[in-house]
């Protein structure tokens, strides 16, 4: 009888612990499916091999690539003709580089709900920047290049998302979805990128920019969208006469505009146009007779573009369009000049008028055995871009004759008339690993750099001549 007296009590004394313990469990249970229900953690490795077939303009370790550099001859005719030395392109020099830089850790944050207010948000962060060590002087080598250091973990999207669904609209027969985007992510313009595995996702055949920005998109109804932002400057600014800075808009106190409309068709076809209005405050301070006085300078540009996107099956294609006045925080070519310099010590400006335009065409077709957890796909890319500079909008001002300094701002070379770029890449990908070759070619028609840019319109019109450089990349990417 003890004993089942003794063995009932050891009963009635773990039964509070077993409680506790299986209370824990369901605790860390439901930790556990709130987690994966509503955090969803993504990101990549990824690497670089690339050949350069000449010095070009980049950035990020090199990987972002612009445009090649205009011939840099190391003497005239007549001098190698006097000097028996051979004439050289000093620029006509090759290299090579593998980094592992743009490996990338992101967080969705999804599927919270308050009312009828839906919650999101996004995180994400990759190794982008840092590499600030060069690997020569100017005695030694043709160039430098920022391709050794350690990478810094930098900011790249950060926002919440507020969503109202079913809302009714005017005629009562359809709804509309409307979401409001506030934090860091991808300029409207720019949202849209072609189809390559090279850093500078087509740049500067197209806008790129990410920005601190207030956009609403309303889907009205089942086939258009209507999209309003107004953006901030942070990572990638407007050019002016302190470099590129975010002061310009700073003082200007006005927000970069953007307005769109997009149809969306069940058959595949996206189609959207939108315009970009930039006002900023290039100067905050002038003189007028040698006394340092407040000016109002401002310069203001509309940038329109247009996107067409058709998809089917196993094919796609993409084409986008912008006519961009300045347009450098955008990545593009582009800037503004002095038109007039004003009594009060203020300055009249006027941007340049550029066309860049680029297609890519995609098919992916299936490889070998499907299996569900390892797919197999071949995809085969082809990229076309086109830039073509149209110079300033109205006359710059002939600074050399007032003995003025130079007022013509451009962040790359001023010299270049049109440019051109073709890139056909493999990509194959096996389950959550990538392997992509990729050849690029970029070609630019550089004006004379001394005697062929006009002193009108600052377009290089003379002594016109073709550069051209040969990129080959490949590229390692595991996804998870």
């Amino acid at each position: 009888m003890k004993k089942y007296i003794v063995f009932l009590c050891v009963i009635a004394l773990a039964l509070p612990t077993f409680a506790q313990d299986s209370a824990k469990v369901a605790k860390k249970e439901a930790v556990k499916s709130h987690l994966k229900q509503h955090f969803k953690p993504y990101g990549f490795i990824r690497n670089y091999f690339t050949y350069d077939s000449r010095e070009s303009m980049s950035g990020t370790g090199d990987m972002y690539n612009y445009q090649p550099k205009d011939e840099n001859w190391n003497q005239t005719p007549a001098e190698a003709a006097a000097s028996g030395v051979e004439r050289e392109d000093l620029n006509a020099q090759s290299t090579f580089r593998f980094l592992s830089l743009t490996t990338r850790v992101g967080l969705n944050i999804v599927d919270y709900k308050w009312r009828n207010t839906e919650f999101s948000g996004k995180i994400e962060a990759d190794f982008y920047a840092g590499l600030s060590t060069k690997t020569g002087t100017t005695t030694n080598f043709t160039g430098s290049h920022s391709v050794s250091g350690t990478a810094q973990f930098r900011l790249r999207q950060a926002y919440m998302q507020l969503g109202w669904d079913s809302l009714p609209m005017l005629r009562g027969k359809d709804y509309a979805r409307v979401d409001l985007t506030i934090g860091q992510t991808w300029h409207p313009m720019a949202a849209d990128l072609c189809d390559v595995i090279s850093l500078n996702s087509g740049a500067p055949f197209g806008p790129f920019n990410r920005s601190p920005q207030v956009r609403l998109d309303a889907r009205l109804g089942k086939y258009f969208t209507l999209t309003a932002a107004g953006l901030w400057q942070m990572q990638y600014l407007s050019i002016g006469p302190n470099s590129q800075s975010a002061d310009y808009m700073l003082y200007g106190k006005t927000p970069e505009a953007y307005l769109g409309l997009s149809f969306h068709h069940p058959s595949g076809v996206t189609l959207r146009a939108g315009a970009d209005v930039l006002s900023i405050k290039p100067r905050n301070l002038g003189t007028v007779k040698g006394v340092s006085v407040t000016v109002k300078d401002r310069i203001t540009t509309a940038s329109p573009f247009l996107y067409l996107q058709y998809k089917k099956g196993e094919f796609s294609l993409k084409a986008k369009t912008i006519f961009a006045e300045a347009g450098e925080h955008m990545n593009m070519n582009g800037g503004y000049g002095v038109k007039a310099v004003n009594p009060d010590g203020s300055y009249e400006y006027t941007p340049t008028r550029t066309s860049s335009s680029w297609i890519s065409l995609v098919y992916g077709g299936k490889v070998g055995a499907q299996e569900t957890k390892h797919p197999q796909k071949l995809q085969g890319i082809l990229f076309a871009g086109y830039v073509r500079n149209f110079g300033t909008k109205e006359a710059l001002l002939d600074a050399n004759s007032d003995g003025k300094a130079d007022m013509f701002y451009y962040p790359r070379a001023n010299n270049m008339n049109r440019m051109y770029r073709l890139s056909p890449t493999l990509l194959y990908t096996v389950g959550k690993f990538q392997l992509g070759l990729e050849y690029e070619l970029t070609s630019v028609q550089y004006g004379d750099s001394k005697q062929g840019v006009s002193a009108a319109t600052g377009l290089a019109d003379k002594g016109l001549h073709w550069v051209t450089n040969h990129r080959v990349q490949l590229m390692t990417k595991y996804n998870f």
